[in-house]
């Protein structure tokens, strides 16, 4: 992939300088906070190991293993899980034919004993990839993070020592614990702007699927929710927030990155007990689909047709339905493009970038919308640094994640930076890139105490 175009190729100039100056103002760290929440949750792990050498489980496990038995060999959980305790797996691993003990297998298990061992190692990784990573790469109680334009195929920015943006945020307990350790500068808030729903907005500046530009250009149209009644049989008084999420996350995002009703069926599935997902009566999104008829997953196996009254089979339709009624242009064009890629070896992005090599179906589909969404950030974070020094001001972009920006604002320029950086975001980058056909969104929050604690801004 290279920039073919001038303009592509001043993108990449102007934004490998502006991240330079990103990386060398550095977020705020507050040490003595990451010091000691590191000594709490190493405490916490000795605890929660304890309390693992208790079971009867760890019973079963020493005296298969004696001197050799190691909490942390998936190799040795696996044999004592379900070849000592006889629990059953769906799943072993083609090549070495062991049982599966992946995060996302061992979660589907309702054992006590598992899921504090995970729960062990979720904290481990947090005090020692996160914690102690922020801690060992700050200076003088700055972090200074390194961003790169030139290291991923889809043409987006990545981040190391540390990671800047793959910092957890799911595990809202342990988000809380690191991101209370980045705090303003005196006398700053702490401002995220992030860019709503970009991949779906630059995704219809390619399709122009007129029924998602409609959804987009429609404050009162809500896809995520049409899609969630579809797939739990709900009407509109009966929906909720969580089902929302969980159909968004699910299905909407994964169809659209790809995925096909067997893996999707599975997720929502198994999604269902994950989010607790309940009808806006309280009623369990289980027991009802139940009472509508579907009261198992089915087979999920591809070699397998889908069997009448599963979930697996239900799903199946809603997907026929997504792309065949309600985003026909958009199916169209992802077929459309991967011939076209085919034929040629090679696509151009509306940033100006070529895309080419071995790519498969889903990377030559995404790759470009990945890498043009990420570019609106950068170009929009390039021009918030440039008027941030022509206005003389004090505030400072300090980190970038994707599609959102992390700015220390002087709490006397907040107001007129959070103008500019609307201004910018949402108005200029339009004017400057006509491919953008339909409006842009910001999501903006702060906050004075540390980053966990942000609230929403207007400008």
């Amino acid at each position: 992939m290279i920039p073919v175009d001038r303009e592509a190729y001043q993108l990449m100039h102007d934004g490998a300088i502006a991240l330079a100056q990103v990386e060398a103002t550095g977020v705020r760290i507050d040490v003595p906070y990451l010091e000691r929440t590191i000594e709490k949750v190493g405490c916490r792990i000795d605890s929660e190991t304890e309390k693992l050498k208790q079971t009867d489980e760890w019973k079963v496990w020493e005296k298969k293993y004696r001197r050799e038995a190691n909490l942390g060999s998936r190799p040795q959980l696996g044999q004592v899980l379900f070849g000592e305790l006889g629990h059953t797996s769906k799943n072993k691993t083609k090549k070495t034919g062991r049982f599966s003990t992946t995060v996302d297998d061992l979660e589907k298990l309702d054992i006590p004993f598992v899921k504090r061992l995970i729960g062990v190692e979720k904290l481990k990784k947090l005090q020692s990839t996160y914690l102690r990573g922020i801690l060992r790469e700050t200076v003088d109680g700055i972090l200074h993070p390194f961003y790169n334009l030139h290291t991923t195929r889809t043409y987006r920015s990545s981040s190391d020592s540390p990671n800047f943006q793959n910092l957890p945020i799911r595990d809202n307990r342990h988000a809380k614990l690191l991101r209370r350790a980045f705090i303003p500068r005196n006398g700053c808030v702490l401002v995220e702007v992030d860019y709503e729903r970009v991949e779906v907005n630059v995704s219809a500046c390619y399709h122009f699927d007129p029924t998602m530009i409609e959804y987009i250009n429609d404050p009162t149209k809500d896809m995520h929710r049409d899609v969630a009644m579809e797939c739990f049989n709900l009407t509109l008084d009966q929906m909720t927030s969580g089902v929302r999420k969980l159909a968004k996350n699910q299905f909407t995002f994964p169809e659209f990155y790809g995925s096909y009703y067997i893996n999707v069926a599975r997720g929502l599935w198994e999604g269902i007990d994950g989010f607790k997902a309940q009808r806006a009566d309280g009623m369990g999104v289980r027991e009802h689909l139940a009472g509508q008829g579907i009261d198992r997953l089915g087979a999920c196996d591809p070699k397998q047709p889908a069997v009448a009254g599963t979930f697996e089979a239900h799903i199946q339709v809603i997907e026929k339905y997504f792309w065949d009624v309600r985003f026909p242009v958009y199916a169209r064009w992802k077929r459309d493009w991967f011939a076209e890629y085919q034929r040629k070896g090679w696509m151009k992005s509306h940033t100006g970038f070529l895309y080419q090599g071995v790519l498969k179906r889903n990377e030559a589909v995404n790759y470009p919308i990945q890498g043009s969404a990420f570019h609106c950030l950068l170009w929009s974070l390039i021009r918030v640094v440039w008027w941030l020094r022509k206005h003389k001001m004090k505030s400072r972009v300090i980190g970038q994640i994707h599609d959102s920006l992390l700015l220390d604002v002087v709490k006397g320029e907040l107001n007129d930076v959070l103008a500019a950086v609307k201004q910018i975001t949402l108005e200029d980058l339009r004017k400057a890139w006509k491919w953008i056909v339909v409006p842009l969104g910001i999501d903006m929050e702060g906050s004075d105490v540390n980053w966990f604690e942000k609230k929403g801004l207007e400008a």
